[in-house]
């Protein structure tokens, strides 16, 4: 998705102006898209929500899973539409991210200047006549800000879970055009295993607010059978 990432520089960017998103071909390759523990609510009842485990990192995060294939994106059809309800906020920030400063615990607000999104004569100013943020500048760091709360509790609802050994591989099979395929490299949460805790660890989860997140994970996985059928419709009209 993001291909020359830099700094949101006030003498680099005075000119730049940022188009509203009216096409989602830029994530039109990508079949995961991370997921905050906040989106799950609206998310599950579209995508499957499972985790990926970063091993450099020693961390599970959690994605919609919006494609059977890499390199696929079932929800955005061959005109750059976005074929469903929710569109994850990891893909509604663009072309803007927040990238590490360096310093602890301080991140800088960074643009994707290849983005078809940014341009010199169409949409809203980035900096006004004086040099100094526009309203677009603060809404994406106050944005962006919310976002890498919202992150670090997620990533703090990861690693309750993973110290409780609550993940399990995800092995599933499922029909692709005339044959049958393996969707694996995943994780999912144990659902016997979370029945089966202590009334007093069942009861910190509660306390943690992460009941909610754990149970639309869990339904989430039978929008599984959505992707099989988009994969299906898309197959059938490229014959």
């Amino acid at each position: 998705m993001f291909q020359q990432v830099v700094p949101v520089n006030k003498e680099r960017h005075a000119n730049k102006k940022i188009k509203d998103i009216a096409s989602f071909d830029f994530a039109s390759k990508f079949h995961i898209a991370y997921l905050t523990m906040h989106e799950f609510a609206r998310a599950a009842s579209i995508f499957p929500i499972v985790f990926l485990e970063d091993k450099e990192k020693d961390e599970f995060r959690p994605v919609a899973l919006m494609g059977l294939t890499a390199g696929e994106n079932l929800f955005v059809d061959d005109s750059g539409k976005w074929q469903a309800s929710y569109v994850p906020a990891i893909i509604r920030r663009y072309p803007f991210a927040l990238t590490p400063s360096g310093k602890d615990g301080q991140y800088v607000v960074c643009i994707d200047e290849a983005s078809s999104l940014v341009s010199d004569t169409e949409g809203a100013a980035m900096f006004d006549d004086k040099g100094e943020p526009t309203q677009v500048i603060e809404n994406v760091k106050r944005y962006l800000g919310e976002l890498q709360q919202m992150d670090a509790l997620t990533s703090a609802f990861c690693k309750f879970l993973a110290e409780n050994n609550m993940f399990t591989p995800l092995n599933m099979r499922v029909r692709d055009n005339d044959k049958v395929k393996n969707v694996s490299g995943c994780y999912v949460v144990n659902e016997e295993r979370l029945n089966n805790l202590s009334d007093e660890r069942f009861l910190e989860i509660k306390n943690k607010s992460y009941l909610a997140p754990l149970y639309a994970h869990l339904i989430s996985l039978a929008q599984t059978e959505r992707l099989v059928k988009l994969q299906d419709q898309k197959t059938a009209a490229a014959k």
